[in-house]
């Protein structure tokens, strides 16, 4: 198993869960996070006084899925959030020892 852990642009969340729904992954966590890469934050002007916002607001999308699908499944995040420009985001794959539903018992593959 493979945890999946994309940071994309907040405006492309609903293309998001729209391909992965297609793909046939029914869950995912969603977390509205800040950062910066090499955008390195943009300046913004105020009431006429002018500041630099370092942390762009993002959003972390995390899905564990089965080993053979990650291909599959970044090929996908990719081609729906992509824009072309600067800030489109990361996609984090690492390995899974183990999941457990709490509510039924369930481990491993059957829990996903």
């Amino acid at each position: 198993m493979k945890k999946i852990e994309a940071i994309i642009k907040p405006f492309k969340l609903d293309e998001l869960k729209e391909a992965m729904n297609d793909l046939g992954i029914n869950g995912m966590t969603v977390s509205e996070v800040r950062g910066f890469g090499r955008q390195k934050g943009h300046k913004e002007i105020y009431r006429g006084a002018e500041y630099v916002v370092d942390f762009i607001p993002k959003i972390k999308v995390e899905i564990v899925i089965a080993a053979a699908m990650v291909s599959k499944v970044t090929e996908t995040i990719i081609n729906s959030v992509k824009t072309g420009a600067i800030g489109d985001g990361k996609i984090f794959v690492m390995p899974i020892e183990s999941v457990h539903r709490i509510r039924t018992g369930e481990t491993d593959q059957n829990a996903i």
